[in-house]
């Protein structure tokens, strides 16, 4: 097979799984993972390469330097010896620093926007103060002429990359898609009611919406529970809330967890719950793939009009969908699913059909070989 190199500067993040499936079920193309730094174990058999694998790398000042300058030396020392047909950056953001590479070694760059890349203001680029977010907003013309093409999660991002300037002829969506024939229905669900939320605290999650639509429901399901698996800058607030609204009882944060964990808790929840709003920053999502997961494993979903989300999930069919905001009616969504069991399944049942039809990672993954194999 030949191979291709999966650009990520923060390789293997527990909230970026969906990278290395994608990779992973390639049949005509095998991926070098290549990045700043692993932030966790990467998968069985991968070929990962990482900057903090360069011992002087490792020095403060050398990270500097590179972050500011998308210096691609030390890149190239660390493919010494292999030779990608391609590179496949993630996030717009990975796009600008592959681009330098890329034109380094001659080879085409596609870059995948995801949602906060295609989204974000650029006023709130600058005023991170984060480096690589400035260097992306002052780089990313750059990135829209010389790079090959631009794929796309949803056409909603697929709309606002166009707006920032991206050739239409070059950027298309892509569905990333999740493996049904290893994520599928258990058929054993928790023996009391749960609502599972599974996301990054931070605000286009809608967090605290949810706590607020749960504690509307919580007296006429008072044996219902709220798991909330992830972390994130809200994490305090979040569950400080939660103890104000009185259901601190009831809802459960469980941090960060691993993939496995997820699915499984997942595959117990009564309903999955993903209530995403545009944040204050114009931040929103892509398509977010736990949304996929839990259609997989047959569960309803409840969650937003908003970004790429209406695009997997059919309301009144697969799921239901609200307006961002729109705490009561998500309150009356979950109310009716938790006592309604013939509902669940009905709508858990369309919801796996849905996925296996349109959103199957071995066909989008088939696709994907193809995007390549024009390309290189």
């Amino acid at each position: 097979m030949t191979d291709i190199a999966i650009f990520r500067q923060q390789l293997f993040k527990a909230s970026e799984t969906f990278i290395a499936q994608q990779a992973s079920a390639l049949s005509r193309f095998s991926p070098l993972y290549v990045g700043r730094k692993r932030f966790s174990v990467p998968p069985d058999g991968a070929r990962s390469f990482a900057l903090e694998d360069i011992p002087e790398q490792r020095r403060l000042l050398r990270k500097i330097w590179q972050v500011a300058t998308r210096d691609v030396r030390p890149y190239r020392r660390l493919l010494k010896g292999h030779n990608p047909s391609l590179i496949h950056a993630h996030f717009g953001v990975d796009g600008v620093y592959a681009l330098p590479l890329a034109r380094a070694l001659d080879v085409p760059l596609v870059t995948t926007f995801h949602g906060f890349d295609a989204t974000t203001s650029s006023r709130n680029l600058l005023s991170s103060g984060k480096p690589a977010l400035i260097n992306y907003l002052i780089h990313r013309q750059g990135l829209a002429r010389k790079g090959q093409l631009f794929l796309c999660v949803s056409e909603h991002i697929r709309q606002q990359v166009l707006k920032l300037g991206f050739p239409e002829e070059r950027t298309q969506v892509h569905y990333i898609g999740v493996d049904t024939t290893s994520i599928y229905p258990v058929g054993e669900r928790s023996g009391h009611p749960v609502i599972l939320h599974v996301a990054r605290l931070v605000e286009k999650k809608g967090t605290s919406d949810l706590l607020d639509a749960f504690a509307l429901i919580h007296r006429a399901h008072p044996d219902a529970e709220l798991q909330i698996i992830g972390e994130g800058p809200l994490g305090l607030q979040l569950r400080s809330k939660a103890q104000n609204l009185g259901i601190g009882h009831a809802v459960q944060f469980f941090g960060i967890r691993s993939h496995a964990e997820v699915l499984s808790m997942m595959g117990r929840a009564w309903v999955f719950c993903l209530p995403s709003v545009t944040s204050r920053s114009g931040d929103t999502e892509g398509l977010p793939i736990v949304l996929l997961e839990a259609a997989a494993l047959g569960i309803p979903v409840v969650t937003t009009y908003h970004a790429g989300i209406p695009e997997a999930v059919i309301d009144g069919m697969t799921g239901t969908l609200q307006a961002e905001h729109d705490v009561a009616g998500m309150a009356d969504s979950l109310s009716e699913l938790l006592g309604n069991a013939r509902l669940r399944t009905k709508m858990g049942d369309a919801a796996r059909r849905h996925m296996e039809n349109h959103f199957n990672l071995a066909r989008q993954s088939a696709l994907l070989d193809n995007i390549y194999e024009q390309h290189v």
